[in-house]
């Protein structure tokens, strides 16, 4: 179940991988764009205003890394104009934008959502609401486009413990005060884990 903090002006959402899963599936009923959407916030931590800027011109395979990497062009957390950087990117999810882009017919240069920030916005909400309705469960009223990069974070820095300073260059942070805010107390499932060892 989402997990939730309302303690403070705005409510924060974690959702599990099963739960992103479920709202992509949700969103896509609505259109594949809307499903790419979804994944570049919670499986490669984009920003709702650097969803349409990637293309697949700004995709390539790293054979240092063996992994996908992707050029994002967004957020400047130190203050000024916006910085680049490299995403990284699930395997899975980028068969998923070879197969979108040759479907949609897009050229190497059009971005895979070509969408305006509130549009990208409104449809995590539209997603989050359709579950709710579905599932009579009051918590996904609360789920908004950052909750999806602040699960992706979280998962990956305190469920896989992926170190701090590889997810802040993933997720465009430039201190460690920009991305303490994500070090939350880890879920119920890596609580028991790490006791019964």
């Amino acid at each position: 179940m989402i997990r939730l903090d309302d303690s403070g002006d705005v409510v924060k959402c974690w959702l599990s991988p099963d739960e992103l899963d479920r709202l992509e599936r949700v969103a896509g009923e609505n259109g594949w764009h809307r499903e790419i959407a979804m994944q570049l916030m919670g499986r490669c931590g984009l920003r709702a205003d650097e969803v349409s800027y990637p293309s697949s011109d700004d995709l390539r395979w790293s054979d240092d890394g063996e992994i996908w990497l992707f050029e994002v062009r967004g957020k400047n957390t130190k203050g000024g104009g916006q910085t680049v950087r490299d995403a990284w990117m699930p395997e899975d999810v980028a068969d998923d934008l070879h197969k979108y882009t040759r479907e949609q017919d897009l050229s190497g240069s059009d971005p895979w959502v070509d969408a305006s920030t509130s549009s990208v916005r409104r449809w995590v909400k539209e997603a989050a609401h359709q579950i709710s309705d579905k599932t009579d469960t009051d918590r996904w009223h609360h789920v908004s486009s950052h909750d999806l990069r602040r699960s992706w974070a979280t998962y990956h820095l305190v469920e896989r413990q992926v170190d701090v300073r590889t997810m802040m260059s993933l997720g465009g942070w430039s201190d460690y005060s920009a991305i303490e805010p994500y070090l939350t107390e880890p879920t119920e499932g890596r609580i028991g884990e790490a006791m019964r060892a």
